[in-house]
């Protein structure tokens, strides 16, 4: 399974307005997933990017923002019908999930 170009520059632009919208930091994600911050970027600029680390991204802000009771900017190709499609092709791997600190 590989994206053309014009889904690889909205998958890239939905993880990053995603992350964004979460209000977590690059170090915050970079920390969680277990990665360095090259491959937070490399991951969130999913040109050369590992498939696999692009669904774990995916999914770490998904459940991100399901965590806060909201709902993710939603992704048009990595979706759940594509997600069935790339356990084909890839060995995807369980997204963490960030610790929210309850506010009093």
């Amino acid at each position: 399974m590989s994206l053309n170009a014009e889904e690889r520059r909205r998958t890239a632009e939905e993880l990053r307005r995603n992350l964004t919208l979460t209000a977590l930091t690059d170090q915050q994600v970079a920390a969680d997933l277990e990665w360095t911050p090259a491959r937070l970027t490399n991951t969130l600029d999913i040109e050369n990017a590992d498939p696999v680390d692009v669904w774990q991204l995916r999914d770490y802000l998904a459940q991100a923002f399901r965590d806060t009771g909201h709902e993710p900017v939603p992704f048009t190709v990595l979706t759940d019908r594509s997600r069935a499609m790339a356990r084909a092709w890839f060995a995807l791997r369980t997204a963490p999930r960030h610790d929210f600190m309850p506010t009093n």
